[in-house]
């Protein structure tokens, strides 16, 4: 599989580490749109959201939870969590990615 986040998470591709768990890996967007943008990706290739499953809906809920954990422990009071979907969506990556931005957003 050519997926460059599947490299990052098996660690072929260097990334700054934001987060790591058995399901999830979260790390700083490499062109970030904010003072912190941070992407929480599952370590299961998932297309897009189009391409979840119902035995996707633990792993789905934990993104939000792991995006929450993570503005929790940087202090964030406010911050934005966005998901493209597909390429007119704005999704330049085929494989489900939660973008959690704050300041100057």
């Amino acid at each position: 599989m050519d997926c460059i986040f599947c490299k990052i998470i098996a660690g072929e591709v260097f990334s700054e580490k934001v987060f790591e768990n058995e399901n999830i890996f979260a790390f700083l967007d490499i062109n970030p749109k904010a003072k912190i943008h941070v992407l929480v990706v599952p370590k299961k290739h998932i297309k897009s959201v189009k391409h979840l499953e119902q035995a996707d809906k633990n792993l789905a809920g934990e993104l939000f939870l792991v995006a929450q954990k993570i503005a929790k422990e940087k202090n964030l009071e406010g911050y934005k969590l966005v998901i493209n979907v597909g390429r007119e969506g704005g999704q330049l990556v085929d494989h489900l990615h939660l973008h959690l931005l704050s300041g100057d957003v």
